[in-house]
């Protein structure tokens, strides 16, 4: 999912890879249209893996912060309205999300699209945002090695 899942600069929403072109990728628009287009190289494509949280310390993986989320709001969709919210009401619901975010750094609007993009993924059924890596065969053998 974390790989699929594609944010569009200058296009709201996100976007589901489906297909790669020969110069372009086809994406499905999550939303109840499910409509497909065409995105270019030209157009900014980031996945959702290659996200993050400025923090006091460390960088946070935009998947950890949308975990918190799910946490928070026990699966449901977010009670905040990011539309109608103030600024502050904001930045304290973030606060219980990701208490050690960087204040200087995150702004209101990163706040509005990460929820707004946390209820688009809850809307369309992705929940699963901290995939467990599945074992390969390579690495049984490994451990093998190591028991013995």
């Amino acid at each position: 999912m974390q790989q699929t899942i594609l944010a569009i600069s200058g296009k709201p929403g996100l976007y589901k890879l489906v297909s790669r072109g020969k110069n372009n990728l086809i994406v499905e628009v999550l939303d109840a249209t499910h409509r497909r287009m065409p995105a270019f190289a030209t157009d900014r494509i980031t996945s959702l893996a290659d996200i993050a949280m400025f923090t006091e310390t460390d960088d946070i993986p935009l998947m950890d912060v949308l975990e918190n989320m799910k946490t928070l709001e026990q699966g449901a969709k977010a009670k905040i309205d990011p539309k109608k919210a103030s600024s502050k009401e904001l930045q304290d619901y973030f606060t219980s999300v990701l208490p050690e975010w960087d204040r200087d750094r995150v702004h209101v609007s990163d706040i509005k699209k990460l929820i707004s993009w946390y209820n688009i993924l809850v809307e369309a059924g992705i929940t699963d945002f901290k995939e467990e890596m599945q074992p390969t065969e390579g690495d049984n053998i490994d451990d093998r090695k190591t028991q013995e």
